[in-house]
């Protein structure tokens, strides 16, 4: 895989209809229309957005694609980097 470059990407909490083996009942995607960042892409981040936020709130955080060993791509960020809370 191609390594990517940090960008600024907006993403908002869900609660899904299966959990695919994540840790966790609410989870984070990436908005559409923000490609290659695509909606069905998990995002690796702080579990403050997902644990300390309503359901369906969105956040403005710094992201890169990445994959681990070869798997399947992701969004990271790191777990202690700033974020921005835009609202539901």
């Amino acid at each position: 895989m191609r390594k990517e470059e940090y960008s600024y990407i907006i993403v908002e909490s869900y609660k899904p209809k299966v959990n695919n083996g994540y840790h966790g009942d609410i989870h984070i995607k990436p908005i559409p229309g923000q490609e290659p960042y695509i909606e069905e892409m998990h995002v690796a981040c702080s579990k403050v957005l997902s644990e300390e936020y309503p359901v369906g709130t969105k956040f403005k955080i710094k992201a890169k694609i990445t994959n681990k060993e070869g798997g399947k791509p992701f969004a990271y960020c790191h777990y202690s980097w700033p974020f921005e809370v835009l609202g539901q």
